[in-house]
């Protein structure tokens, strides 16, 4: 499935996702949103799929949510059609491993998607930021919520309250990146990083990314029982028993994502 500003490429098992709006700095609005949906949708349905990347151009990931499109908005169209939560969220909702690949600028709603990925690996080039309060409104994809988590509640604030960018080095110090990488090679090697994982059990990757987003949105003993269940629940996998016996074997695992 492509659109128009959706194209969707399948490399081995991985699902590439490029937003593709450059007349409009690849702002998100309705369209790109429901065709990211459906792009996810697609993806999480094939079962031989392992890893997804998201990604824009090399001179902007995403300027943000698109203001015309917002601007005449008022409280009753906004709440009556569940504006953000009815396809945004669906990033949220993905199972499978999702990496950002982030070049250039990744502002409001860009910054609050790439935070809803699992990994976010950025170029050199790449500015992060969330600047709503210079259109006098505020975050509302997460940004309030997920950027403190990840860079802690000052510089958080710092970053809502003056609508400041923040480049790659201070974002990877700060923890909002996984990896910064030369602009050149970014794609390049988060496809091989997305390669590497894919061939790794799903049912595991998928379990795991569940424990550690468990970690945010819980108390730490409650986080451990999480873990200890989802470690349990390991031991019924086909591919738990294959990894430990390769292992064991001195040999490379044969994963069949069961």
């Amino acid at each position: 499935m492509s659109s128009e500003v959706i194209q969707l490429e399948i490399h081995d098992r991985v699902g590439l996702i490029r937003i593709h709006r450059p007349d409009a700095m690849n702002a998100l609005n309705d369209a790109v949103m429901n065709g990211l949906r459906d792009a996810l949708d697609q993806l999480e349905a094939d079962t031989g799929i392992g890893c997804v990347v998201l990604t824009g151009s090399e001179k902007v990931f995403a300027a943000g949510a698109d203001i015309v499109a917002m601007q005449n908005m008022d409280f009753a169209q906004a709440y009556s059609t569940d504006f953000i939560t009815r396809n945004w969220e669906r990033l949220r909702t993905c199972r499978k491993p999702l990496i950002a690949a982030v070049s250039g600028f990744a502002l409001g709603g860009g910054c609050e998607l790439a935070m809803m990925c699992d990994l976010v690996f950025a170029s050199e080039t790449a500015r992060f930021g969330q600047p709503e309060i210079k259109i006098g409104t505020l975050p509302g994809a997460g940004g309030t919520q997920r950027l403190p988590r990840a860079v802690g509640k000052a510089l958080a604030m710092d970053l809502c309250m003056t609508g400041r960018l923040m480049d790659a080095h201070e974002a990877l110090r700060a923890g909002l990146v996984s990896r910064v990488l030369p602009a050149e090679t970014l794609l390049e090697e988060t496809l091989a990083t997305a390669k590497k994982i894919s061939e790794y059990s799903l049912p595991a990757l998928m379990m795991m990314k569940e424990a550690v987003n468990r970690a945010y949105e819980s108390p730490l003993s409650e986080g451990i029982w999480f873990e200890r269940r989802m470690l349990h629940a390991s031991f019924a996998l086909q591919d738990q028993k294959e990894g430990m016996q390769a292992f064991v074997e001195k040999r490379t695992a044969k994963f069949v994502h069961r």
